[in-house]
This record gives C-alpha cells, structure tokens and sequence, in this order.
C-alpha cells in the first residue's frame, strides 16, 4: 500500500536504517495519516526494537517527534538519554533488522504466509521482513540493499 511521507525501511538517519521511518510513522499517526492497519504495532515490531536497541521508551521518543524534532535531533536525543551508538553498534542493528526473516525464526512459516496474504509472487525474491515492506509500499527492487549499505 502507498502511503505518503512514510520513509524506507534502509533510510537512514546518522547511519542507522529504521529510525526515520518511525518517526515518519508517528508523524503520520499524528496527523491522522497512517492507514488503520499500521496502528496496532505502532511501538511495537521493529519501532519497539528499535527503541529497546536505543534503551529509550516509544512514549518519550514519540514526545520528542511530535515536539518538532527532526530524525536527527530526535536520535542525538536518544543517544543523551539512552545510549548512544558506536559505528559497530549501528552495523550490528542494521545488519540484524536489514536480514530479519532471512535464515531465522520467520523464513519457514511468517515469510511465506506473509507473502500469500499480500498477494506477492512466491519466486524467492522476498526473503526478509525489510523486503516485504518495501515490496508492499512500492518501493522495492532487487538490489535496493546494496544501494542501503553504501
């Protein structure tokens, strides 16, 4: 599904993939933008890990979001109330969120259903959470993670 103004799974901000996209989805949210069906793991899935990596809380990352911060602002505010990330650290939480489902937990049974349920060809194209999503809002293509990881 197309959405406006939701980012990409692999935009990065300082670095990191995934942030910018939640903090476009709370943008979004709040201005009655996000389609109903993003709604329920809104601080959950990957926006929970993300902020568990980070050791901040949704609720307090939410509140810098909707007080105008920018991706960035609201990351260095992470990095002084949580943790801040060293370069290894930011390769590590991308490498584990870029390759989720991917020879994990999810291949054999999520993957796939996931992949039925949108409808999507089962040709072995979509092999991660990351391609699913990017797959389902139009964005995707199958070298986009190695322009992401430049």
């Amino acid at each position: 599904m197309k959405i406006e103004g939701i980012k990409s799974c692999y935009d990065k901000t300082r670095g990191l993939f995934y942030f910018a996209r939640l903090c476009s989805k709370i943008r979004l949210h709040a201005a009655g933008q996000l389609p109903a069906e993003y709604h329920e793991l809104l601080g959950q899935g990957f926006d929970g890990r993300t902020v568990r990596y980070l050791e901040v809380s949704y609720d307090d990352l939410r509140a810098q979001v909707l007080a105008g911060k920018t991706d960035e602002e609201t990351l260095d505010w992470c990095y002084a109330n949580g943790r801040a990330l060293n370069d290894e650290q930011v390769l590590i939480f991308n490498s584990f969120m870029s390759k989720r489902g991917w020879h994990d937990d999810e291949t054999d049974e999520f993957i796939p259903e996931m992949i039925r349920q949108y409808g999507f060809p089962d040709d072995g194209r979509i092999i991660t959470d990351f391609d699913l999503i990017e797959m389902d809002e139009g964005r995707w293509t199958p070298d986009q993670w190695r322009a992401a990881w430049k």
